[in-house]
């Protein structure tokens, strides 16, 4: 029983504090609802308040604006009226003026008209003189030409002639004594300047011969050079183009080729296969290939020096070259470049005594004989050659012209060819400058030489033994052994009907194939 009274008793505390809590909270809610309320209403008429005091200051606003924009209004107004009266005050003006400058035309028009009228009077007046002068001018030309028994063309004719014939003899005698002061101070002029020129270049002459030597050490390193079965020397005649000579001469052998570089070349070649011991075909070709880059050096460092020793640098390297190779070369006993340059020096000389332009009369006199240095000169003669390699380097025409004209080839168009002209014919008058000779020879065998090359499939061709001899060295791809024997009979026909020549010229025809391959 006390158990369960525990339990009621529980259970009623519990209903009764929940009945308490419920009328607890319903107290507190209607409590807050109260508040909430209150501070909505408050909001409310917060914002209307606000919402009056923006609406307020909205209108002000718009009032202000309203206001300032008519007084902008009114500002712009007076402003245009203000333009307004300025620009009718000024066209007012402008009307003024048009007004006075009429009245001021009106009365020059009317001026004008008086004015012409009084001309018009003055040359009524003008012409009636002028008749009445005519008249007594005819009077008296009629009465001269009675008395003088002469029409007035006649006097006037015949006066002309008397004056025409004195002022031709008074201007021949005037001129012929001008001449003869001018022919003694010319030629006493002409003798100081060259005189002085020539006293400033002081070069030897130099020789050539179209033959070298090669000492040796013994007579059987001659039998080495020859090879087996004449290999060996065949090797260097075809690549070097030269005839070797081996003779009963003791511990000598010579090389004989027109061409002086050829020569050199072949000089080196044997010089240096004599030293190392080692002579074969392979070697020849590794020499020689050698040899020939060192003598292309040499032809650079030739026409270089050339070019500043007379003071004319900025040469292409292809002008350099052609120079260079003059070094090689003779032309009637003179070694070319040296003459080049005494030309250049002459002819400079001369333009500086003479006023002339010095630049292009050195120019032209160096390179008045680079047609030589040509690699082949084709049909053309030297200076047509020279033309051509000149106009290719980009020189002047007046260069060009002293090119051309120093042997009279053209006419000289410029003061500096003449002098160029001269300067050669001085430098080629010195003691030994004359050997002809030796001139066509050498240029009868760059002729067979130039025949052979002009054939198709032909690379290269070598005139040997003196010009008795064409070895023409052919293309094997390009050309067959059938072909190779039409091309010799081609080539010595030409020959007969276009060269001159003593004996006979034995034309021989190489093809070779080779074929390589490495180890490797």
């Amino acid at each position: 029983m006390l158990i369960i009274s525990i339990i009621v008793t529980a259970v009623v505390s519990i209903l009764l504090g929940g009945v308490i809590g419920f009328v607890i909270r319903r107290i507190l809610a209607r409590k807050n609802l109260t508040t909430i309320e209150k501070q909505a209403e408050d909001i409310r008429n917060q914002a209307k308040l606000d919402s009056e005091s923006i609406k307020k200051n909205a209108l002000l606003e718009a009032q202000s604006k309203i206001l300032k924009e008519r007084e902008n209004f009114d500002s712009e107004k007076k402003e245009f009226e203000r333009e307004n009266k300025e620009r009718r005050n000024e066209l007012k003006n402008l009307e003024r003026r048009n007004q006075q400058k009429e009245d001021q035309l009106d009365k020059k028009a009317s001026e004008m008209e008086r004015r012409e009228q009084s001309v018009t009077d003055k040359e009524r007046h003008l012409n009636e003189k002028i008749a009445s002068l005519n008249a007594m001018q005819e009077k008296c030309i009629a009465e001269l030409e009675r008395i003088s028994g002469m029409t007035s063309e006649q006097a006037k004719a015949a006066l002309i002639r008397d004056l025409e014939d004195k002022a031709r003899q008074e201007a021949a005698i005037y001129i012929r004594k001008i001449e003869e002061e001018t022919e003694i101070v010319a030629k006493h002029k002409a003798r100081e300047i060259l005189v002085s020129t020539i006293q400033r270049i002081s070069s030897e002459v130099t020789s050539d011969i179209t033959t070298t030597s090669v000492s040796l050490p013994n007579d059987e390193m001659k039998g080495r050079i020859i090879g087996r079965e004449g290999r060996n020397i065949r090797t260097l005649e075809t690549l070097i183009g030269v005839d070797i000579i081996i003779d009963d001469t003791p511990e000598a052998i010579v090389i004989s080729s027109f061409d002086p570089i050829r020569r050199e070349v072949a000089k080196i070649v044997l010089n240096r296969l004599v030293t190392d011991g080692r002579i074969h075909p392979a070697r020849i070709e590794e020499v020689t290939k050698k040899v020939l880059d060192e003598v292309n050096e040499t032809i650079f460092d030739k026409g270089e020096e050339a070019t500043l020793e007379v003071g004319m640098p900025g040469f292409s390297t292809e002008g350099i070259m052609a120079l260079g190779r003059l070094y090689f070369r003779t032309s009637y006993g003179q070694n070319v470049l040296q003459h080049s340059i005494d030309v250049a020096t002459i002819a400079g000389a001369l333009a500086r005594e003479l006023g002339c332009d010095e630049n292009i009369a050195k120019r032209g006199g160096l390179l008045h004989d680079i047609g030589k240095g040509a690699t082949t000169d084709g049909e053309n003669n030297h200076a047509e050659a020279g033309y051509e390699m000149a106009k290719k380097m980009g020189e002047n025409e007046k260069v060009l012209n002293c090119i051309l004209a120093h042997h009279n080839d053209v006419e000289p168009t410029c003061l500096e060819a003449i002098l160029v002209q001269a300067a050669d014919a001085i430098s080629a008058s010195r003691p030994g400058a004359r050997r002809e000779s030796l001139e066509n020879y050498i240029k009868r065998l760059e002729n067979l030489e130039h025949i052979a090359e002009n054939f198709s499939g032909v690379e290269k061709a070598f005139a040997i033994q003196a010009g008795r001899e064409l070895r023409v060295m052919l293309n094997s791809t390009l050309s067959s052994d059938d072909a190779a024997i039409g091309i010799a009979r081609d080539i010595a026909k030409q020959i007969e009907s276009e060269l001159k020549y003593p004996g006979k010229i034995k034309v021989t025809v190489i093809r070779e194939s080779r074929f390589i391959e490495y180890a490797k």
